[in-house]
């Protein structure tokens, strides 16, 4: 069991403590409105493991041509049904120090539990969009005609228009796109290089550049980086996601339960926080394997256990698309 002591805080006397607490290092500020819709957050008390939802398939070939010289018996389709799977994650925190240590730089417990819960709310929006991340690029990567693999290159805008050729006729569907910084920068340079009117000049002078008529987020969260894939640091691939509107949703499916404490029985007094809370995780045109309840990141991230329940691929949440 690991609890804090003083040792392991900077402790001032009469300074001012900058910012209180040490950031997320990724940008999280992807949901809702900054991604167009396409990743979205939402409040939503799910039960159960699985959220599950029926709908009706496209029907193939309903109209056909009409034989006006015919009296034969016609040929009748039928209307078939298909099932969206999104899954529940359960999560826990438990966070310890000793009373001494916090006595030291704030001033009650009220103080300690307002700075945890900034800490605890930052890291539960990280693991909410990292987990989502983590399931389109592993559902999107396995469907080869929405995926495009072209490692041998870093990222130009002529890869991002072959990406929106996957889509067809539905490319405006994709609305937003979602990288890792090392592509975006590789954009970023190809499009000073290239010297395309004004758009050099603006990522000169701007440090901005055009998604082709769609934001660009950048977020260095770990499922968009693929590292030494053969033991060397110059292996490393990136993902970039092209997503339509409610591409992947993430759902607040359980309230929080927060307990604290003060633990006696100890050297020094302890004040333990400990919550649980869950969330549920979905995929536009997608169902998510029942084999697997309360899922680990590697099988969120398999893209095997993603089926696509769509019928048509412009149905399902973008595209994707691999660079060096």
């Amino acid at each position: 069991m690991a609890t804090g002591v003083y040792t392991d805080f900077k402790i001032y006397n009469d300074e001012f403590y900058g910012g209180m607490f040490e950031s997320v290092e990724e940008n999280i500020t992807i949901f809702n409105e900054a991604s167009r819709g396409a990743i979205q957050l939402v409040q939503q008390e799910v039960l159960g493991h699985f959220e599950k939802e029926s709908f009706f398939q496209k029907v193939s070939s309903l109209i056909t041509r009409r034989d006006i010289s015919s009296t034969a018996s016609g040929t009748a389709t039928k209307s078939t049904q298909g099932e969206l799977i999104g899954v529940k994650l359960n999560r826990r925190y438990q966070h310890e120090d000793t009373l001494d240590a916090w006595k030291k730089i704030a001033s009650n417990e009220r103080e300690l539990s307002f700075i945890l819960g900034q800490i605890v709310g930052e890291e539960k929006v990280k693991d909410y969009l990292q987990t989502v991340i983590r399931a389109l690029v592993g559902a999107l990567s396995n469907q080869s005609a929405i995926y495009s693999d072209q490692t041998a290159s870093n990222l130009t805008y002529n890869i991002l228009v072959g990406g929106l050729t996957l889509f067809g006729d539905a490319a405006p569907r994709i609305i937003a796109w979602v990288m890792h910084s090392k592509p975006f920068y590789d954009l970023m340079g190809k499009a000073i290089t290239d010297k395309v009117t004004n758009v050099a000049d603006v990522a000169i002078w701007d440090a901005s550049i055009g998604g082709l008529n769609r934001p660009i987020i950048v977020t260095d969260l770990s499922p968009l980086h693929q590292e030494n894939l053969s033991s060397q640091s110059s292996d490393d691939r990136y993902f970039v996601l092209g997503l339509t509107a409610g591409g992947g949703v993430v759902k607040e499916s359980e309230g929080t339960s927060l307990i604290s404490e003060t633990v006696t029985g100890l050297e020094n007094l302890v004040f333990r926080v400990q919550g649980e809370h869950a969330f549920n995780v979905s995929l536009k045109g997608m169902a998510f394997s029942t084999s697997y309840t309360n899922p680990t990141d590697a099988q969120i991230g398999t893209g095997s256990n993603w089926t696509k329940v769509a019928a048509d691929d412009k149905a399902l949440p973008g595209i994707c698309i691999r660079v060096k």
